[in-house]
């Protein structure tokens, strides 16, 4: 219900502020890298406020890459990953999984009078895998679990990429950043660029968690296609 919610509500909160922006660029104190913290931030806190009259703790990651000219923007809360193979075939990362193993994390997570323990992954109170998401309304009450986002900016000039791939935490425990860019490489010509390939593949190497890919090819990465 959190992911259905975010992604029904969040796509079309996001196309107006950005619209408004692009109106008055010149005179507006805002930028992609705040618009998009905003919206991820008012999205979950008008989830949390439907979700815990229900009772219900469900949560989600959240994985935004804005393409504006020149300029890709990503936005991540989770562990979801974004991945973008560049000019020479190298696997750039987009983002940094929220893990709560990590060391700014786990001070974080403790400061705040929470813990860490092992249960098959390292999870936050022993319960969530992530330590950061959208919804998960018992953890956020406790402020162990929080929704922001980390936003990172790339210029594309200099990377000149030809795809990436935004997936779910299934496809990384099966794959390597390098080895998703190999694979999806040389499956582009293939449907959906690719992206069915390798979440079959993910299932076939055991992993049982959601696996969810997106392959994106960027146009002036073809081959064929005139300068």
């Amino acid at each position: 219900s959190a992911a259905e919610y975010v992604k029904s509500r969040l796509p079309e909160v996001l196309k107006q502020h950005l619209q408004d922006y692009e109106k008055d660029k010149e005179n507006s104190v805002l930028s992609y890298q705040t618009i998009l913290e905003q919206q991820i931030l008012s999205i979950d806190r008008e989830m949390l406020e439907k979700l815990t009259v229900s009772y219900d703790e469900a949560g989600t990651t959240c994985l935004i890459a804005l393409l504006s000219d020149k300029e890709l923007t990503v936005a991540n809360v989770g562990d979801s990953r974004g991945v973008l193979c560049d000019k020479d075939g190298n696997a750039i990362p987009l983002s940094h999984d929220h893990k709560p193993y990590q060391l700014k994390e786990r001070k974080r997570i403790k400061r705040a009078g929470g813990f860490i323990s092992f249960n098959g992954s390292w999870r936050v109170q022993g319960i969530l895998a992530m330590s950061r998401s959208l919804g998960d309304y018992p953890l956020k009450n406790l402020n162990v679990v929080i929704p922001d986002p980390d936003i990172l900016t790339f210029d594309l000039d200099k990377l000149q990429p030809e795809f990436m791939i935004l997936a779910s935490d299934g496809l990384w425990d099966a794959f390597s950043n390098e080895e998703a860019v190999r694979f999806i490489k040389e499956r582009l010509d293939e449907p959906h660029f690719g992206a069915k390939s390798i979440v079959l593949q993910s299932f076939y190497r055991g992993c049982p968690d959601n696996i969810t890919v997106m392959v994106v090819k960027f146009r002036n990465s073809s081959k064929t296609e005139e300068p």
